[in-house]
């Protein structure tokens, strides 16, 4: 259930990461994914995101670096 009041804290985190200019964003749970990737997508229909920005769990990027 999502709340009604305030601002939503998945637009909140992934504001603050787009201030370092990412090319990942890492999380490290399930949720954690898809409340971040709902965030950069919402960005991104925005314009205020880069295309290329990718919603990673530390395993996938762990993953990545072996291989």
């Amino acid at each position: 259930m999502e709340e009604k009041i305030g601002a939503k804290i998945n637009l909140t985190r992934v504001e603050e990461a787009l201030t370092t200019s990412p090319s990942v964003v890492a999380v490290a749970c399930p949720f954690c994914r898809v409340m971040v990737s709902d965030g950069v997508d919402a960005k991104k229909q925005e314009g205020a995101a880069p295309e290329s920005l990718e919603v990673l769990d530390v395993a996938q990027m762990l993953l990545k670096s072996l291989g």
